[in-house]
């Protein structure tokens, strides 16, 4: 087996930088304590709690049952997976796998992984050293059972050594490697879910720089620097991460101290925070999106016709708008971010425009001249998006539409279960469009949360998965994405909103944090970093 032309594409390592990569992500253990954080008078602080806000509660750390990204935020510091993007998420690089190669096929990925990784220890193992067996439990739990189907595509793992095993697919899936480094696929041991069962997530356990001391429901999550990391020491002895949904108690909890870092401001808190000469406002353009899921498969917006009645009564700009009144967020246009490289604008013109007078007369010929009745599903955060989208649908075809406010794991659940006539969500994660378009449009993903609006288009279908089958070379991938986007468009499946910058307020003490598109918290991390916080 053989490295093929996969090295020309962003998304495989080329063996012979693997070296240099892993030396400057800190995998060698001979590293510990250094830091690539900013330094004050040469030296790096160390000790001390780090405190992060997180803009909504956690359901699970599970790696099979999250759906959200906040959930992921916490379980990125507790476990790690094979392989991790860098820091401007432009390729690949080694994590718990040091190298790897790719069978002509394209059907199997042969992973070598680092030696002397140790699992945090818990009450079924005593911190013994992470196997290829682990990683063969872990990926094929999450092939089989991910809520959100993760690692889809994945028939087997087969362990070679304790150091070695193989990826074995049922169709070329040029996406492995990103999809590997999903929180859905991070490596977890077997011993500790079996022995815990349900209440794992309470007890999670992984190979990350911090380990789990306390989780608070509803509250906040306390960690404890993992003694036996096997990257770079962690700078901070203590990471706590509050869950805080309401913007101004965010804001109210970073210029008081009882955070350093807040994720996701918003609003005029974006203000004030640029005001306090103690705090910072960092922004990435993000590969972000806010999006309004129309029903497929239910009710009036079973028909096209009204779906486009509906996005021609939205004046998309005037919501985006009101709700970034202080900046954050510009109209996404398409379903995928600007950052993703499967993005074209020329698709824009097939977008409907705003037209109330053509939006009436197609919900006439659809058989509602009076308009009707419907619910919009929305977690707290959405709420001024669907407010400003009420008025607009009432004012201009007489919809009356209820916004019915649910807790983030009501939310998921019932927009993955197809009962939420219109939803407001948000979909965050790599510039590869996969995760884009696969997990939100391809027929497979029907009954999870990416597409609980129930799109079905063959055609889209085959698409999407010409994209991952067929080539690795990214231009050619693009234009299979495009060519699936012109479809998507024209079924007018959901309302593209917005696409939203990735953002957070922290307090000018700490050192080497810095804002990921993917919006990730990155505390420690094999790309470098390792925050630090001054006394």
């Amino acid at each position: 087996m053989k490295k093929n032309n996969l090295k020309k594409s962003f998304l495989i390592v080329v063996l012979t930088l693997v070296i240099g990569l892993v030396a400057a992500c800190g995998g060698d253990n001979s590293n510990k304590g250094s830091s690539t954080g900013e330094q004050k008078n040469g030296e790096v602080a160390m000790g001390g709690t780090l405190k992060v806000g997180l803009s909504a509660n956690a359901k699970t750390f599970d790696p099979i049952k999250y759906t959200g990204v906040y959930e992921s935020q916490v379980m990125r510091q507790i476990a790690d997976t094979l392989v991790v993007y860098n820091k401007d998420l432009s390729e690949i690089i080694p994590s718990l796998a040091t190298e790897w190669k790719v069978s002509d096929d394209m059907l199997v990925y042969t992973f070598k992984l680092r030696e002397g990784v140790k699992f945090q220890p818990g009450k079924y193992q005593d911190g013994r050293e992470m196997t290829a067996e682990d990683v063969k439990y872990s990926l094929e739990r999450s092939a089989k059972e991910s809520a959100m189907n993760r690692l889809s595509g994945v028939t087997e793992v087969k362990v070679l050594s304790d150091y070695e095993l193989e990826i074995h697919l049922a169709t070329p899936n040029a996406a492995l490697l990103a999809m590997l480094t999903d929180a859905g696929n991070i490596i977890i041991p077997k011993e500790e879910v079996e022995g815990w069962g349900d209440n794992f997530s309470d007890h999670f356990i992984g190979t990350g720089p911090f380990q789990l001391k306390e989780w608070k429901k509803d509250q906040e999550v306390q960690f404890v620097r993992h003694e036996n990391y096997w990257g770079e020491t962690p700078n901070i002895d203590k990471l706590t991460m509050k869950f805080i949904s309401d913007q101004n108690m965010m804001t109210n909890a970073l210029r008081s101290g009882d955070i350093d870092i807040a994720m996701d401001v918003k609003g005029q808190n974006r203000e004030i925070i640029k005001q306090d000469n103690n705090l910072e406002l960092l922004t990435n353009a993000g590969l972000s999106i806010v999006y309004l899921d129309l029903n497929n498969k239910v009710g009036p917006t079973a028909d096209v016709r009204v779906r486009e009645a509906i996005y021609k009564a939205t004046n998309v700009e005037e919501i985006i708008s009101g709700v970034n009144q202080w900046g954050g967020g510009d109209v996404s246009y398409l379903p995928l971010p600007p950052g993703s490289w499967g993005y074209d604008k020329s698709l824009i013109g097939l977008v409907p425009t705003y037209d109330p007078a053509a939006a009436k007369k197609l919900l006439a010929e659809a058989g509602y001249p009076d308009g009707f009745q419907t619910e919009i599903y929305v977690s707290e955060a959405r709420v001024p998006y669907a407010t400003i989208f009420q008025s607009q649908l009432k004012v201009n075809l007489n919809i009356d539409v209820e916004i019915k406010v649910l807790e983030w794991g009501t939310y998921s659940d019932t927009v993955a279960k197809g009962k939420a006539p219109m939803n407001i969500g948000g979909w965050t994660w790599y510039p590869d469009p996969y995760f884009f378009l696969y997990q939100l449009y391809h027929t497979k993903q029907v009954g999870a949360l990416g597409n609980g609006k129930g799109y079905s288009n063959p055609e889209v279908d085959a698409l999407l998965d010409r994209a991952v089958s067929e080539t690795v070379v990214q231009e050619e991938r693009a234009a299979l994405y495009q060519e699936a986007l012109k479809l998507i468009l024209a079924d007018v499946p959901r309302i593209e909103l917005e696409a939203t910058q990735t953002v957070a307020g922290v307090n000018k003490k700490v050192q080497g944090f810095n804002v990921s598109a993917d919006n990730s918290v990155q505390i420690v991390h094999p790309n470098g970093t390792n925050v630090s916080i001054s006394k």
